[in-house]
């Protein structure tokens, strides 16, 4: 059974960093497409990184500059180290194996996912 695991989340001032990983399991990686996504109280889930078997990047424009997703394939595990946070930043992050690539990482392009990890950015 494939499982996500994400780990990182936690609470820091704005302006501050973390690192986001998150643990495949029962899965190997290494040809998929793996993304991160953030769901915010009251909105919708979005996308908000995503990379490719060959490392290609793909963000949303809030990130950009900001967040960099990276993945280890030997780990079988996928990172997003995330820089100079915002309120607006505050979400619960997912990750997610994807079978389609895309600008903005879609909802409907994966199919498995972690049960998520909270960041909270406070001023």
């Amino acid at each position: 059974q494939v499982q996500l695991v994400e780990l990182g989340g936690g609470s820091v001032q704005a302006g501050g960093s973390l690192r986001l990983s998150c643990a495949v399991w029962e899965y190997p990686i290494s040809r998929h497409i793996l993304g991160w996504f953030r769901q915010a109280p009251g909105k919708e889930r979005e996308g908000v990184a995503a990379i490719d078997s060959d490392g290609v990047s793909s963000y949303a424009d809030f990130v950009k500059g900001r967040f960099i997703i990276s993945r280890d394939n030997a780990d079988n595990t996928l990172y997003l180290q995330m820089n100079n946070l915002q309120i607006e930043d505050t979400a619960t992050y997912y990750c997610a194996v994807g079978r389609r690539m895309s600008g903005v990482p879609l909802n409907d392009d994966y199919n498995y996912w972690g049960q998520g990890t909270q960041v909270t950015v406070s001023s």
